[in-house]
């Protein structure tokens, strides 16, 4: 009776369950709730290929070609665009002036950007009617700002050449815009003074967010405020002063209409940058194959940084994120 009995029971559990409501239900839930996924982003990746990848594609194809914009292009020339971009001393210059725009953006700019909002996170009387003044000109547009610079830096009726002659720095003055020697640092103040409030108000909100409490017992513990800064403002703003170098980077890269409306890429190529170098053989002298070729380099340096920068630099905090994620849940 025992060995009967036991027998039957093992029989019971080693036979599988069969399949009923209860365990067709999570099938159906992940079936249902897929479906709910591709719903919500199938009209997003629709919009991106329509928008980003099948121009990106249709570039990569005419860069293939020896195209003057009119008709289809039918010249096949293979990498024959490519490589005459490599040899282009104007590109080559391109290449060389976006890297120094970079390097004063990262150097100088965003530095001073960041001096300027420790400035106003103190306890300033008016202090947000300078946060409004200094943030004012990034609202405006680069059309605006380059006409503007234009007027102010125009050879000897201009306000700068005029107020240097009133403090009797009339050598300093001269063709800002107009000579080789001089258009590139005229053209880096502009875009710090157009650009530099944006950073400025992203490291303001960075720092609002640290903790009093820590800078306090610092103090209390006898820590300078050089200290202070070092050991507990500047760490703690790290992921700010990362996205903040990134964006100035990529906007340094494809930096386009301001320079187009003070310089036009003038003088003899001096302040042309590699979108400038585009437009011109785009639309001035309709090569658009060799055009998309310096299309595809661009995207591919833009895709190139941004990757190696979200690997190397944005990795902590993507890993950070990623983990108060899920300690949330």
């Amino acid at each position: 009776m025992t060995s009967t009995y036991v027998k039957d029971t093992a029989e019971a559990v080693a036979e599988p369950s069969r399949p009923g409501p209860a365990n067709r239900r999570p099938l159906a839930r992940r079936v249902t709730d897929w479906l709910t996924a591709v719903s919500f982003t199938l009209p997003a990746l629709l919009l991106f290929g329509a928008l980003v990848l099948a121009p990106i594609l249709y570039a990569l194809y005419v860069s293939l070609f020896n195209w003057g914009g009119f008709g289809s292009p039918s010249d096949y020339t293979g990498l024959d665009n490519y490589s005459r971009l490599v040899k282009d001393p104007v590109f080559l210059g391109d290449l060389w002036r976006g890297l120094l725009l970079v390097g004063f953006s990262v150097l100088v700019q965003l530095p001073f950007a960041l001096a300027m909002a420790v400035l106003l996170n103190q306890k300033l009387r008016g202090r947000a009617v300078y946060r409004m003044l200094f943030f004012a000109p990034y609202v405006l547009s680069e059309v605006i700002t380059g006409v503007l610079f234009s007027m102010i830096f125009a050879p000897d009726a201009g306000l700068a050449d005029k107020v240097l002659g009133a403090v009797g720095l009339d050598g300093l003055g001269g063709l800002w815009f107009a000579d080789q020697s001089t258009v590139m640092p005229t053209l880096f103040l502009v875009m710090t003074w157009k650009y530099f409030g944006f950073h400025m108000m992203l490291y303001l909100a960075g720092l609002q967010s640290i903790p009093a409490e820590l800078h306090e017992a610092a103090r209390i513990d006898g820590a300078s405020a050089w200290q202070r800064f070092r050991y507990i403002t500047l760490p703690l703003l790290g992921p700010t002063v990362r996205i903040s170098a990134f964006l100035s980077v990529i906007g340094a890269i494809q930096l386009f209409d301001l320079v187009w409306v003070i310089s036009q890429g003038g003088p003899d190529h001096a302040s042309e940058t590699m979108a400038i170098t585009l437009f011109q053989f785009g639309f001035k002298r309709y090569e658009i194959g060799y055009a998309s070729a310096i299309s595809i380099a661009l995207f591919l340096i833009s895709l190139v940084f941004a990757l190696a920068y979200q690997r190397f630099v944005l990795r902590r905090d993507t890993e950070g994120a990623l983990t108060n994620m899920r300690a949330t849940r």
